[in-house]
């Protein structure tokens, strides 16, 4: 027969007010947040400074400037390369951007991975808080 660790009720407890006291904060406080959020957008030049990239929140290109003297020396893979390089560290900086926001109410990796999608990843995290392994 498999045997049951003993509940720690006082530790569920508190861990309920605490979920209670971070719903309440995320009523009162994640509206202007999401729209702060929402308003995000992050530009990145290339390291020859040639590209431009700006993204929003979620990574997406908002704007993309090539300075004309790309074309001096045609090179359109390492063109393609360095838009695409560009661009991903734009959207790296946007996502570290709205985590910083909403790290008041949502831990870091939490919100981390709610971004990505890691579904997994946040129920565990959740799990682990419940069982007071934080």
């Amino acid at each position: 027969m498999e045997q049951f660790e003993p509940v720690d009720v006082a530790g569920m407890r508190a861990y309920a007010d605490e979920l209670r006291t971070t719903f309440k904060r995320l009523q009162d406080e994640a509206p202007a947040l999401h729209e702060e959020a929402r308003a995000v957008q992050v530009t990145e030049k290339s390291p020859d400074g040639l590209i431009s990239a700006t993204v929003g929140a979620r990574g997406d290109l908002v704007r993309l400037d090539i300075d004309p003297r790309i074309y001096r020396k045609p090179d359109a893979r390492r063109l393609a390369d360095s838009i695409a390089e560009t661009i991903h560290r734009a959207a790296a900086k946007a996502q570290e951007r709205v985590i910083e926001l909403f790290e008041p109410l949502v831990p870091g990796d939490q919100m981390k991975a709610h971004l990505e999608g890691d579904l997994q990843g946040v129920l565990e995290q959740m799990a682990n808080q419940l069982l007071g392994k934080r």
